[in-house]
């Protein structure tokens, strides 16, 4: 006994559809990690040029759309200010 052919045809779209799906949740996946990786890394570019930056500068709160900088007050010269 056979299901009928319309039937057939259904249920083979639906699994290639789902398997279609998953594959591209995979690539999507994938990209992620890739993505993630390549956030990594400028994240640690970025701690580098922090220390390279406050090394030369002292520790400072720099504008990123003028690069004009204001040193950062640590809590003595705050204390010192009250």
């Amino acid at each position: 006994m056979k299901i009928k052919e319309e039937q057939l045809k259904t249920i083979q779209n639906q699994q290639k559809e789902l398997n279609q799906i998953l594959h591209e949740v995979g690539m999507l996946e994938a990209q992620k990690h890739g993505l993630l990786h390549k956030f990594g890394a400028v994240n640690a570019e970025v701690d580098e040029l922090k220390i390279e930056l406050e090394n030369e500068y002292g520790a400072v709160n720099i504008n990123i759309e003028d690069g004009t900088y204001t040193p950062v007050e640590t809590l003595e010269q705050v204390e010192s200010d009250v």
